[in-house]
């Protein structure tokens, strides 16, 4: 697919990106990368340096002023650094009509052993934790945070379809670390990606995310708009993937197109031996 074509159908989706929960689209994005320290044969390797407070991320950030707001913004990671693979990424959004779960699309992942980072928002993780624990266990999937309210990442209030985004450093915290926090306890772990509600960001948040040890995933590749393409639509976008690209879906909406145009479109990519991976192996 052209750049030209992928621009046109992310522009397109937009709006139904906007709300995973069926107000709108989802999006994507996100960076940051850490310097290893050598250490020398008598040391003790530095462990995981804990995320600064919400009070530090409020000192280092309050006066800062952003001047970039958009789906792809300074921090916001798009493609697989060296084009190594595909990556699939599924947002469970949470809340209003959006609680769902489309057991026929993690269904067909197991079939046909297609790995894939889920992008849990805390409003889904509170409605479906049987499943959230069921996921989180299989080896297949990877956990990834959608943040706790669902809210463009924002230090001034931007809004993207009509989505209220956070309104300070504070908020940017707030919506970061709350399901940070808790998917760390699931996990064992901290999770390594986020990706805001609407997937908008100004670039004073995604630095703040990367300091709170996370990268902003972005993609190139939109599958499903939101949840409101056809099969067919969806199943278009997934067959014409390349090396490098990281797509973005949902996986909180059943009974729309995304499951059947995955069914569909795996096979084939699968048969020519395209390599899916988590967005934690690629490049």
């Amino acid at each position: 697919m052209s750049l030209t074509r992928r621009a046109a159908l992310t522009g397109l989706a937009g709006a139904a990106l906007a709300s995973c929960d069926g107000a709108g689209p989802s999006a994507v994005p996100s960076p940051s990368a850490s310097a290893s320290q050598a250490a020398s044969p008598s040391a003790v390797p530095p462990g995981p340096v804990a995320p600064p407070g919400r009070d530090a991320v409020v000192a280092e950030y309050g006066g800062a002023v952003p001047t970039e707001w958009g789906l792809d913004v300074t921090g916001v990671v798009r493609g697989l650094p060296g084009g190594q693979g595909v990556a699939l990424t599924f947002d469970a959004c949470g809340g209003p009509g959006g609680n769902g779960y489309d057991r026929d699309l993690v269904g067909t992942l197991r079939q046909y052993a297609v790995p894939a980072t889920l992008f849990v928002n805390s409003r889904w993780a509170e409605a479906n934790p049987d499943v959230l624990r069921e996921l989180a266990a299989d080896p297949l999937f990877e956990l990834g945070n959608h943040g706790t309210a669902h809210r463009p990442l924002s230090v001034n209030g931007r809004s993207a379809y009509g989505i209220e985004g956070t309104r300070d450093a504070g908020g940017v915290y707030d919506e970061v670390m709350a399901n940070h926090t808790a998917l760390a306890a699931l996990l064992g772990r901290p999770p390594r990606f986020f990706r805001s509600g609407t997937a908008h960001y100004d670039e004073v948040a995604t630095r703040i995310v990367a300091e709170l040890g996370e990268q902003v995933a972005g993609f190139t590749v939109n599958a499903d708009a939101g949840a409101t393409f056809t099969a067919a639509q969806v199943h278009r976008e997934v067959a014409a993937v390349r090396p490098g690209d990281v797509v973005i879906a949902h996986v909180n909406r059943p009974g729309h197109g995304t499951a059947a145009g995955f069914a569909t479109a795996l096979p084939g990519l699968v048969g020519r031996g395209v390599k899916f991976v988590h967005l934690s192996k690629g490049g």
